[in-house]
C-alpha cells in the first residue's frame, strides 16, 4: 500500500470526500436481469424496460438467472417467484451472495403477502404483484436503482474508513464485526493494554497488528510472541534479556525483546498459558515500565503498549488459581472478543471471495466460487472459525481442476471428523462408561440383570449410574 499523506485521507463529510460522493453517475446504462419462466410476460416487461433506456438480460429459469449471475455484473435483478426446479428464492439468494449491493425485486403472479414478505425478510428490496402497469414497473426500478447508489456511496465511505485505518486484514459486514471494529479504533488511540479474548483462528493477532497501525506508536516496532510456544526458562531470557553468564550457555549479555521493542507495541499471544510466577513478572513491566535482566541485579526502563490475547476462559483461570487476578485487571483495560465465524454466518461468502482473490493474486490464477460452493460453505459450523475457511478455500482453489471452484472441489469434514471441543477427565470416563452400559444392555436386551452381572457390579448400582447418565433400557 502507498504510504499516506501526512495530512491523511479524505475525512468523512469532508469537501473532497463530499466531492467524490456527489459525482456525476456513470453513463453507462443501467443492468437489469429478467428472470420469468412465461416467454411472453418476459418479453413484454424487456420491451417496457428497454424503453427506458435499461439494459436488458433475459433468463428462462432460475438455473440460467445464477449462471449469468456469477458471469456478469446487474444493478437490479427482477424475479418471478414461481418456477421449477429452481424458483425465485434461489434467485434472491444467489444474487445477494454474489454481489450484496445487487437490488432484487420480486414479482408473483399469486398475490400472497407470506411470500412478499418472506422474500423481503431473505433480501428483497421490493416486490410486484403481477399483472402491473408499466409505470409500476419504472417506479419500482428506479426506486431500486436508488437504493443501490446510496449503498454504492456508503461503501465508499466503509472503503476509505478501512484503509484509513489499515483495516483490509479485518474482513466482514456483519453487526457484530463492524461494532468490533469501531470499539478497536477508539481504543487503538490511546496508549491503554488491550486483552483479546476469543476462539482459536477468530483473527486475534490481525485485531492487534490493527491496533498497533492505528497508534500512536505505528512508526515503532510491532513485537508478537507466542507465550505458549516456548518454554518459560526461555521467555523470561527472550524478554526481559539475560547478563553474561547468568545460566549455561550465557556467554554474553544480550537484550531482552521487550527492551528492543521499546516505544512500541508488544503482542502476548496464548497469555493464559503462563504461569503464576512469570505473570507476577509480566505485572511489574505492564505497572513499573521496567524490566530485570535474568542474572542481572539493575532494572532496565522499558516503553512498550501491551496488547494480549487468549482463547481461555481467565475468569475460570482466576478461580482455579492458574492466573493472576491482579494481572487480569491490568490486561483487560479495554476488552476485545472477535466472534466466532458460526456467529456471523454473513461474513462467510464475503471472506470466501477474499481468501479467492489473494489465492489469485499470488499464484497468478483466475478462480471463482461458485453459487453452489458459496452454498455449501456457508452451511457448515467452521469450528477452526476463519483460519480453518481460508484452508477450506485454498485448498479447493488449488486442486480443481477448472477455474470454476464448484461445491464438489470444497472438502468439509463429516460432523463426526470435527474436532471435538476440549473435555474434562471426568465429562471423557463419562462418555466411556455411557458407551459400555449402552453396549452391554444391547447384548443382554435390555435386562438389568444380566448386564449388571456383565460389567460386574450390583443391579442397584447399574440403575443408579443409568439414571445419572441418562441412559434408557431401550
Amino acid at each position: 500500500m502507498a504510504s499516506t499523506p501526512s495530512h491523511g485521507p479524505p475525512r468523512v463529510g469532508s469537501a473532497e470526500m463530499q466531492g467524490a460522493l456527489l459525482a456525476p453517475a456513470r453513463s453507462t446504462a443501467a443492468r437489469i436481469l429478467l428472470v420469468d419462466d412465461q416467454k411472453n410476460m418476459r418479453t413484454t416487461t424487456a420491451l417496457v424496460l428497454q424503453s427506458e433506456g435499461y439494459e436488458v438480460v433475459e433468463a428462462e429459469s432460475g438455473e440460467a438467472a445464477l449462471s449469468l449471475l456469477l458471469a456478469e455484473p446487474f444493478d437490479v435483478v427482477l424475479t418471478d417467484l414461481k418456477m421449477t426446479p429452481l424458483d425465485g428464492f434461489a434467485v434472491l439468494r444467489g444474487a445477494i451472495e454474489v454481489s450484496a449491493k445487487t437490488q432484487v425485486i420480486v414479482m408473483t403472479a399469486y398475490g400472497t403477502v407470506e411470500s412478499a414478505v418472506a422474500a423481503m425478510q431473505l433480501g428483497a428490496c421490493d416486490y410486484l404483484p403481477k399483472p402491473f402497469k408499466d409505470s409500476e414497473l419504472i417506479m419500482r426500478v428506479q426506486r431500486a436503482l436508488e437504493r443501490r447508489r446510496l449503498e454504492v456511496d456508503n461503501s465508499l465511505l466503509r472503503d476509505e474508513f478501512r484503509d484509513r485505518y489499515k483495516l483490509d486484514a479485518l474482513v466482514g459486514r456483519s453487526e457484530k464485526m463492524r461494532e468490533l471494529l469501531a470499539k478497536l479504533v477508539r481504543a487503538a488511540a490511546t496508549d491503554v493494554t488491550v486483552l483479546i479474548s476469543g476462539e482459536s483462528g477468530t483473527g486475534k493477532e490481525l485485531i492487534a497488528r490493527a491496533i498497533h497501525a492505528n497508534s500512536r506508536r505505528a512508526e515503532r516496532p510491532f513485537v508478537p510472541v507466542n507465550c505458549a510456544a516456548i518454554a518459560e526458562t526461555l521467555l523470561e531470557s527472550e524478554l526481559f534479556g539475560h547478563e553474561k553468564g547468568a545460566f549455561t550457555g550465557a556467554v554474553r549479555s544480550r537484550r531482552g525483546l521487550l527492551e528492543e521493542a521499546s516505544g512500541g507495541t508488544f503482542f502476548f499471544d496464548e497469555i493464559g498459558e503462563t504461569s503464576p510466577s512469570f505473570q507476577a513478572k509480566l505485572l511489574r513491566v505492564i505497572q513499573e515500565h521496567e524490566v530485570r535482566p535474568v542474572g542481572g541485579n539493575g532494572v532496565v526502563a522499558v516503553d512498550v503498549r501491551v496488547v494480549a490475547a487468549t482463547n481461555q476462559d481467565l475468569r475460570k483461570a482466576i478461580a482455579e488459581r492458574r492466573f493472576r487476578e491482579d494481572l487480569f485487571y491490568r490486561l483487560n483495560v479495554v476488552p476485545l472478543t472477535p466472534p466466532p465465524l458460526r456467529e456471523r454466518r454473513e461474513d462467510i461468502p464475503l471472506l470466501a471471495q477474499h481468501f479467492v482473490a489473494r489465492f489469485n493474486a499470488r499464484e497468478k490464477t483466475r478462480r471463482t466460487l461458485t453459487h453452489g460452493a458459496l452454498t455449501k460453505l456457508a452451511s457448515y459450523e467452521f469450528p477452526g472459525n476463519v483460519r480453518e475457511l481460508e484452508n477450506v478455500v485454498e485448498q479447493a482453489a488449488a486442486l480443481t481442476r477448472s477455474d470454476a471452484i464448484s461445491a464438489d472441489d470444497v472438502y468439509l469434514e463429516s460432523p463426526a471428523e470435527q474436532p471435538r471441543a476440549p473435555r474434562t477427565l471426568i465429562q471423557a470416563v463419562e462418555e466411556a462408561e455411557v458407551r459400555a452400559i449402552e453396549a452391554a444392555l444391547v447384548r443382554n436386551h435390555g435386562s438389568l440383570e444380566r448386564t449388571a452381572v456383565e460389567l460386574a457390579v450390583s443391579t442397584t448400582t447399574l440403575w443408579r449410574r443409568m439414571k445419572k447418565l441418562g441412559i434408557q433400557r431401550d
